[in-house]
């Protein structure tokens, strides 16, 4: 199963890009990684931006189980993510791809296209910060799954 991780811009802050960096060689270990940073833009009408990237993140995210990152999805704990993880791996999905929309949000149609919505936490989180949460949390799962001490 590969993991594709698509989010809108760059990892810009140096100690920020080497822990995503790090997990996602981690998790390298249990599965193909590959990051998507799409362009980030400005644009005279919010709305249309929005919808703009939804359409880049769907293009770069499809086929395949679908998690979209949004403060309205369902949280989750760590075990519970896991066993949402490992359900995908012995239904044998060929690929999970997670999306981040940019700093006005995820369009309704990849919330209506995902397979699961996710709050990774009420509060709201730099892009870059919910970045390191997300991919610390994917290490996290591998672990879980392999029954395997966190560190």
């Amino acid at each position: 199963m590969k993991l594709r991780f698509v989010w809108i811009g760059k990892t810009k802050v140096g100690p920020i890009r080497e822990l995503v960096d790090d997990y996602i060689e981690r998790i390298g270990k249990f599965a193909p990684v590959e990051i998507v940073e799409l362009r980030d833009r400005d644009a005279v009408d919010p709305q249309r931006l929005i919808e703009k990237e939804g359409e880049e993140i769907l293009a770069r995210s499809t086929p395949g189980y679908l998690i979209a990152l949004d403060e309205r999805g369902r949280e989750l704990d760590s075990v519970g993510f896991a066993k949402l993880i490992e359900k995908q791996q012995l239904a044998a999905t060929k690929q999970i791809a997670f999306a981040i929309g940019g700093r006005r949000g995820l369009s309704d149609a990849v919330r209506a296209k995902a397979d699961f919505v996710l709050a990774l936490s009420r509060m709201t989180l730099t892009h870059d910060l919910a970045r390191v949460f997300l991919v610390e949390q994917v290490y996290r799962t591998f672990a879980i799954i392999h029954d395997l001490p966190y560190r």
